[in-house]
């Protein structure tokens, strides 16, 4: 497929790898990288042949993306909760724990290894490693998630996605009492100084990228509160960090939660309930969108899994529990 575009004014300063992530298709700058390495990208009809090259205002930009499906990528049999199907796109539930592509130390345990083998019809545009991946959750985030089978959904939904035409709902338990009973967090989020692997919140909103969550509390319990969220921009760790930012994070969570959960107190009683879970209390609930092929508006929404199931039964035991005594 080739990506054809006139590159538009006051970009001068722009590294084309970092402008080739901004068309419909390329999801990352190693990606971009990649395309420039094999000579799939020519500006004003010159081959492009380092990442680092300016792009000049103006000028015609073409970029050839491969169709080829993934070879090295090994199908696996796992069992999917699929929430709906047809020739353009695919919905899964997807559970806990389980990691979205390949990745060092995940290499055939992960959401399109099973996808591979339920299907061999997935878009390539996702990259060589996430075929149909227009979207993810972290590892230890469950819920609703849209796949691409085909290029054509592919940069439909890629593109949805960019102009915040997909609405999406998280549900979380958090730490402490979470006030007003709805708001907006709108900092944005850049890559942490201290860890690159933790992003961290910027007050300084050119030295990061926007990001914006609604929130609304759904239920109060001494110290915690069950809370729905609403991204309207999609970061990486975009809740857990806005979350966390606030004084608020994610019950659970290994890298932006508490550090250690009190044996003491009202909350005592679900150290154990917490350190089984082991993960963030954090699940999306549901995902509203545009069908790429039919134009029909699509909603869907995920059951929480059994461990979160289990833990609000737990908390509710516990604090029902306390009123009755007191």
């Amino acid at each position: 497929m080739r990506i054809e575009t006139t590159i538009p004014p006051g970009t001068e300063s722009v590294r084309i790898d970092r402008f080739l992530v901004s068309l419909e298709g390329i999801d990352s700058r190693g990606m971009a990288q990649r395309l420039i390495r094999e000579g799939r990208v020519s500006m004003g009809g010159i081959p492009v042949t380092k990442a680092s090259t300016k792009v000049e205002a103006g000028t015609v930009l073409t970029c050839d993306i491969p169709e080829t499906s993934p070879s090295r990528l090994v199908p696996v049999s796992i069992p999917l909760d699929i929430l709906y199907e047809d020739e353009a796109i695919l919905v899964v539930n997807k559970p806990p724990h389980m990691v979205i592509h390949p990745a060092p130390g995940h290499v055939s345990d992960t959401l399109v290894n099973a996808l591979l083998a339920h299907t061999p019809h997935l878009a390539s545009l996702g990259g060589e490693w996430r075929p149909g991946i227009v979207h993810r959750l972290d590892k230890g985030t469950s819920g609703v998630l849209v796949v691409a089978k085909s290029n054509e959904a592919y940069l439909n939904l890629a593109g949805q996605f960019r102009n915040r035409g997909v609405k999406k709902t998280y549900l979380a338990m958090v730490h402490g009492r979470l006030e007003p009973e709805e708001g907006m967090i709108d900092h944005a989020i850049m890559r942490s100084s201290r860890d690159r692997k933790r992003m961290a919140v910027s007050r300084e909103p050119e030295t990061g990228r926007q990001a914006v969550t609604r929130w609304k509390v759904q239920a109060t319990y001494p110290g915690l509160t069950f809370v729905s969220l609403h991204p309207e921009t999609g970061r990486t760790h975009q809740l857990r960090v806005h979350l966390s930012a606030m004084g608020h994070p994610i019950l659970g969570d290994p890298v932006y939660g508490r550090r250690r959960f009190p044996t003491t107190g009202a909350l005592a009683p679900l150290f154990r309930e917490v350190k089984t879970l082991g993960r963030q209390a954090l699940h999306a609930y549901k995902i509203t969108f545009e069908h790429p092929k039919t134009g029909k508006r699509m909603v869907f929404t995920a059951p929480c899994p059994e461990d979160l199931h289990h833990l609000h039964q737990r908390i509710e035991e516990i604090f029902s529990t306390r009123k009755e005594r007191a």
